[in-house]
């Protein structure tokens, strides 16, 4: 089985070769040899050309004849989950849809992120009975990453 720690190796010099923000959100290598590897920049989206520098440099290093191997290098796309700290910070501002271990659900704008926590704000029109008018009411969640099951990006088209 190819070792986790030589790929790493192998795509850590191509990042640092192209010095953009890039970074791995996951590397799994299955037993027969897939390697799927998930990328993101700090700023901005990730290119094609990435994915194929990437992809290239972790090639051209591994010798098919020593032990075949399948390579998927990708960008971690909107629609998945997020899973590195830098995904929380780039999308500071934006709406996020969490889900707690405990099955809790809390959907909020990411306002602030620290080393383990993120804090979302929710914002809702709601009617006081007091008052019997609408008001904008904020709450504020601060949300362990360890006890996040899964936090998605919530995508508008508005």
């Amino acid at each position: 089985m190819i070792k986790k720690d030589l790929i790493t190796k192998l795509i850590d010099e191509r990042i640092a070769e192209l010095n953009n923000g890039l970074y791995v959100v996951e590397l799994t290598i299955s037993p027969s040899n897939i390697i799927r590897v998930e990328l993101d920049k700090v700023s901005g989206g990730v290119t094609v050309t990435d994915c194929m520098s990437v992809s290239r440099n972790v090639e051209h290093n591994l010798d098919r004849e020593e032990q075949d191997f399948e390579l998927h290098v990708s960008s971690a796309g909107l629609d998945k989950s997020l899973r590195h700290i830098k995904q929380y910070i780039k999308n500071i501002g934006r709406e996020l849809d969490v889900v707690l271990q405990n099955g809790t659900k809390f959907c909020g704008e990411i306002v602030e992120v620290t080393e383990n926590t993120v804090i979302l704000c929710h914002r809702e029109m709601k009617k006081l009975e007091v008052k019997k008018k609408k008001e904008l009411v904020e709450e504020k969640y601060d949300l362990a990453f360890s006890d996040i099951k899964e936090a998605k990006i919530v995508i508008s088209f508005k």
